[in-house]
């Protein structure tokens, strides 16, 4: 099977999902729709339909059925994982830090969550889904208003088929949480255009010290992620106050990059301002509560250590390397990576580190919620990239894999 992207002007996410059922529904079908670059929907119709067989077959590089005009296109194979890290644990742990921002509650920055304000209790409900397999504390679904499956639906399914119980980490968060929690005893993050973000930085990263050592002790792999709404405008001001020409990813499939950019414009005018210069200092003025937690444990463990996420993570993979210390390599979804308003890939490499990619194959799943992660909606969040890397370094195949994950979303659809 193979994935053929052709580059263009995109399709918008209901087109996407419509050209997708196309594309599957089609006799014979010879070709995965993965993403799919289009003019109006009508001629993709036209296309999907009639032209299927040649859209594999060689083509002059100035042109293809959908565009005369020069775009590009990739005929790509399907690997589960981009590169094998070619670490097998015998005490593997996933451990995730929780947080909040107040620029989660900012309308627009944030998709992870119904309304901007109730944000705020998003990493409570996504713990206790990856903790007990169930949201119980309110009435609620682990989907977002659109039925797409939220990230820690996918890290739970991983915890089930693993046998893993997930370490969390309250770094800093607004509600308390309801499953228990190592505690740094942080607070939420304030507005950074307002205010110092996080006032007890320095104090913050010592905690996480202190629960890297802890954590050395029961385990030879941390898998570290985090869950902090709004943390990609977190950390796309601390990425470029460190010196990056950096863009973010987002949960939305149309990323609000002007929106982040405007809120990152003020928040480096302040701090240019203050004349903040070192990491600590910058993450005090700029960044969010799980950053010095998740620095100081990536800092103080002894074993082998993957950053379980996109560009939240990279920030405090930048972070560690502005401090001198051990920069963790990173294990995330295709969908962070495939994002081009994020510039991921090349982030990465100019921090100097290295990213794996998981790709497990929703546009294949035959669950209409999880394949709008392949049209750009949520990527990655509660360290999901890193679960399903982490099941398959602990020897699961990745068709065991991906059938547990669908397995478990069924049952909310």
């Amino acid at each position: 099977m193979y994935l053929v992207c052709v580059t263009g002007d995109p399709l918008s996410g209901e087109q996407r999902i419509a050209a997708y059922g196309l594309l599957k529904s089609a006799p014979e079908p010879c070709v995965d729709y993965g993403c799919v670059d289009d003019d109006p929907l009508q001629f993709c119709t036209a296309f999907a339909v009639t032209y299927r067989p040649l859209l594999l077959s060689a083509m002059p590089p100035d042109r293809n059925l959908f565009h005369p005009a020069a775009p590009t296109y990739n005929v790509m194979s399907h690997p589960f994982l981009s590169e094998d890290p070619g670490i097998r644990p015998r005490r593997p742990m996933l451990a995730l830090v929780l947080g909040n921002t107040m620029l989660s509650t900012v309308p627009g920055i944030s998709g992870a969550g119904p309304t901007p304000e109730k944000t705020l209790l998003t990493p409570v409900l996504d713990a206790e889904l990856v903790t007990t397999g169930a949201i119980t504390s309110i009435p609620a679904r682990p989907n977002t208003p659109t039925g797409c499956p939220t990230p820690a639906s996918i890290t739970r399914s991983m915890m089930e088929l693993t046998g893993l119980a997930p370490v969390l980490i309250n770094a800093g968060l607004a509600h308390t949480p309801t499953v228990p929690c190592l505690d740094a005893y942080g607070s939420p993050g304030g507005d950074p255009r307002m205010e110092d973000a996080v006032p007890q930085a320095a104090l913050l990263f010592e905690r996480g010290e202190m629960i890297g050592r802890l954590l050395s002790q029961y385990s030879d792999l941390l898998m570290l992620g985090e869950c902090v709404p709004g943390g990609t405008t977190t950390a796309l001001c601390v990425l470029r106050a460190l010196g990056y020409d950096a863009s973010v990813s987002s949960a939305f499939i149309k990323n609000p990059l002007g929106l982040k950019d405007a809120v990152c414009r003020d928040v480096l005018a302040r701090i240019d301002a203050t004349g903040a210069r070192e990491p600590l200092d910058i993450l005090r003025a700029a960044g969010d509560p799980m950053m010095p937690v998740a620095a100081g444990i990536a800092s103080a463990y002894s074993g082998e250590i993957l950053f379980a996420g996109g560009t939240q993570m990279l920030a405090v993979a930048a972070t560690l390397k502005a401090l001198g210390k051990r920069v963790p390599h990173l294990a995330t979804t295709v969908y962070v990576r495939d994002d081009p308003s994020a510039g991921f890939v090349r982030s990465v490499a100019d921090v100097g580190t290295v990213a794996y990619f998981v790709d497990p194959n929703f546009a294949e799943i035959g669950h209409v919620g999880l394949a709008r992660y392949c049209i750009g909606e949520v990527k990655e969040g509660m360290g999901a990239g890193g679960a399903l890397t982490l099941a398959y370094l602990m020897g699961h195949e990745p068709e065991e894999i991906t059938r547990k994950v669908f397995d478990f979303v069924r049952k909310y659809a």
